[in-house]
Parts: C-alpha cells; sequence; structure tokens
C-alpha cells in the first residue's frame, strides 16, 4: 500500500486484498466449496461469507463507528460522528463464474460519505488487478492513472452488459434492448460480474456498460472508478440517480450520449409513450392496475402495468 493514497482507500485495499487470499485459496479446489441458492441462478458460498468478514472485520477494526451496507450480512449503522461513513460491500462479485472455476469475478469495497461515494476498490484476486480512487484524486490500476476509451463513435466500440438470471428479470424486456444494442456497436461482451465490468470501463478496456436488475454493492465503487477516469454514469435515461434504481449506464462522455439514445426507452424514468412502445415490442399486455411502490407511482404513471404472465412490469 502506498503512503500517498487516502489512509481510508488504504484500508480498503487490504481488506480487498484479504478478501481476494482467501478467494484465491478456495479457488484451488472449487468442486469442494459449499453452495446455496439465495433464489433460482443466484447463488452464495461460504467464501462470499467469509470473505465478506475479513473485509468487515478489517474495516472496522481500522474504523470501528463506520456503517456497513454487505450483500450477504446487510447493513450496521454508523455511530456518531461517523455516522454518516458507510462502506458498501460486495465480497465476491461473480460468484456463479468462481463456482464454475471461470475466472472472472472480484471483490469490491467502496467508502460511501453523506451518500456520495468517496472511496473505491475493486481488486480481481486472479490476475491481482488492483482498481482503485479517491473522489477528486483520479482512477488507478496497479498503480497506473486509467481514462476512459477515446472512441467517439458507437458502431466502433465494445459493450459489457449482463443477461437477466433470475426468475421476475423481465427477459423479453431485456433481450429487446440487446437487440437495439448490438447492431450499433462492434461487439456485446457479458462477462458476468458487473464491479469488473464498470473498472474495465474506466480503464478503457471496453467502451461502455448497460446492465439491469443491479444492487447498490455491484455498481458503488465501479461508478467511481469510471468517473475518475473521465466517465459518466447514471441510470437509462442519462440522470445521475443509480444507486439504488436497478439500472446501470456507464461510457466515455460521447458515447454515454449515444448510448442513452437507445437504451433510455427501456429505463422506469422513460417517458410514458415510449414506455408503452416498449410494451408493445415485447408483448406485454396491461392487466390493469397492480401494486405499485411510492417511489414508482412518483416516477412512473405506467408502474401499474403487468406482464401477461402476472410479474411486475419493469418500469
Amino acid at each position: 500500500m502506498s503512503s500517498n493514497l487516502h489512509p481510508m482507500l488504504n484500508v480498503a485495499i487490504k481488506a480487498a486484498r484479504t478478501a481476494g487470499t482467501i478467494i484465491n485459496r478456495a479457488a484451488l479446489d472449487v468442486e469442494s466449496v459449499r453452495v446455496a441458492a439465495k433464489q433460482t441462478n443466484d447463488f452464495v458460498t461460504e467464501i462470499d461469507q467469509a470473505a465478506e468478514k475479513a473485509i468487515i472485520e478489517t474495516l472496522l477494526t481500522a474504523y470501528p463507528d463506520h456503517g456497513i451496507w454487505a450483500e450477504e450480512s446487510g447493513q450496521r449503522e454508523g455511530r456518531g460522528r461517523d455516522k454518516d461513513h458507510v462502506w458498501i460491500i460486495d465480497p465476491l462479485d461473480g460468484t456463479t463464474n468462481f463456482i464454475h472455476g471461470f475466472p472472472v469475478y472480484c471483490v469490491s469495497i467502496a467508502l460511501m460519505v453523506k451518500g456520495r461515494i468517496e472511496q473505491a476498490v475493486v481488486y480481481d484476486p486472479t490476475r491481482n488487478d488492483l482498481f482503485c480512487a479517491t473522489r477528486g484524486r483520479g482512477a488507478y490500476l496497479n498503480e497506473r492513472r486509467i481514462r476512459v476509451a477515446k472512441r467517439t463513435t458507437l458502431r466502433d466500440t465494445l459493450i459489457s452488459t449482463g443477461f437477466p438470471f433470475r426468475p421476475g428479470d423481465h427477459f423479453k424486456t431485456y433481450m429487446a434492448m440487446l437487440a437495439d444494442v448490438m447492431p450499433l456497436c462492434a461487439g456485446v461482451r457479458r462477462p458476468g460480474s458487473a464491479a469488473l465490468d464498470l473498472a474495465y470501463v474506466a480503464a478503457g478496456f471496453s467502451d461502455g456498460f448497460f446492465e439491469m436488475g443491479l444492487s447498490p454493492w455491484d455498481v458503488a465503487a465501479g461508478s467511481l472508478l469510471v468517473t475518475e477516469a473521465g466517465g459518466l454514469v447514471g441510470n437509462f435515461t442519462g440522470e445521475a440517480d443509480f444507486l439504488e434504481q436497478k439500472e446501470c449506464l456507464a461510457a466515455n462522455p460521447r458515447i454515454y450520449g449515444q448510448l442513452v439514445t437507445v437504451v433510455g426507452k427501456y429505463s422506469k424514468f422513460a417517458s410514458a409513450g415510449d414506455k408503452a412502445a416498449v410494451r408493445q415490442s415485447t408483448g406485454e399486455i396491461a392487466t390493469g392496475a397492480s401494486t405499485a411502490t411510492a417511489d414508482d407511482s412518483a416516477t412512473d404513471d405506467a408502474a401499474a402495468d403487468t406482464r401477461s404472465h402476472g410479474e411486475d412490469a419493469p418500469f
């Protein structure tokens, strides 16, 4: 760890490397790892839990009054003057890849202060690649400054995404969005780890990323990497509010704007006309009122529609 880094970032790096050691050791005999299903196609292993425990112990040893928001163990409020500091943790992003021995997964740790991401670490233990950022100080890969790619035309880009995999993930809607994107770019990739996808956008390895159904721990750290590398992150309509909206779009500024014009109509914040067009194109049928959340009703006059098979519509 470097003395030039922010002290809290140094602690996050220590925590990520500790978790990475646990993950790498388990990867030597992944067949023996105990696996449980949180729901269909959504897995958790004893390694997720062990890595998360090690991360939290490292962070709270240094900052005992900070809050925790972790994928496996949930939320713990901060205390006293540090109550506004919250660590957002995904101990093993890409668990399905991990349990199959597919070497694309990572540790993701972010520090949110008063609702804004200030520190970020994404660590790939299989390649020993450490991506990190402090707000206002740039983004780095293994101590080398990184920047988003410079491509300006969507047709020249490589775009990453994540496919739906859980019940209720609105497969038809996603496939319609993918069908719109694929002909307009040079290629689409689905590595299977959203945190790494965002880190790769920050490093210029890919030009953009979009995905539905993500949780804050999937995108918190990666989002700061992208913005500190000169890119933009938001929801599908291009607005900055994305962390808890289950839709994330990231790219360099020129490509970001072009992607918004393609995927914006699939956003929960899209206009009523766009939503109606998407429902028609994906074969969704309005069946009357459904139970909408207060948040949905404030932003979405079509949230009461349901899909023909009875699931809540994605917008």
